[in-house]
């Protein structure tokens, strides 16, 4: 099985329904405490790194080791995690006294669906019959 658009179609789908929700509570609630910007950025960052990693998970179904996939699943796991640390720090020293934390929370919160969807589309994918 070839990786196409289609297989990567959930995490798409994520991104559009994080980023309307995030556009329209940016619209309704206005000015307040929370960064929107800040939450749309992290939008587009888990979403890079869950395409990329969603990629690499998807090669190492098809490999005749089982190992790689398990391997492949928990560095792809560290990898994320380290992103989003150096993410929060960067933007922590970057934003100085401005630092928002909601959008911090809200942020781990699309890192959460994110994962869940990334998990459940690979798991769904391995049920197939050539996986």
């Amino acid at each position: 099985m070839d990786f196409s658009y289609k297989t990567a179609l959930p995490l798409i789908i994520t991104f559009i329904v994080i980023a309307v929700i995030t556009l329209c509570a940016n619209f309704f609630l206005g000015t307040t405490t929370i960064d929107f910007v800040i939450v749309m950025a992290a939008n587009c960052l888990f979403f890079l790194i869950s395409l990329f990693i969603f990629k690499i998970q998807f090669d190492a179904m098809y490999d005749k080791n089982p190992q790689v996939f398990i391997r492949r699943v928990m560095s792809s796991m560290l990898l994320k995690l380290f992103a989003c640390v150096i993410a929060v720090v960067a933007y922590y020293f970057l934003s100085g006294s401005s630092f928002n934390k909601p959008a911090v929370y809200i942020s781990m919160l699309i890192y959460i669906i994110y994962l869940v969807v990334e998990v459940g589309t690979i798991m769904k994918l391995n049920k197939s019959k050539d996986a």
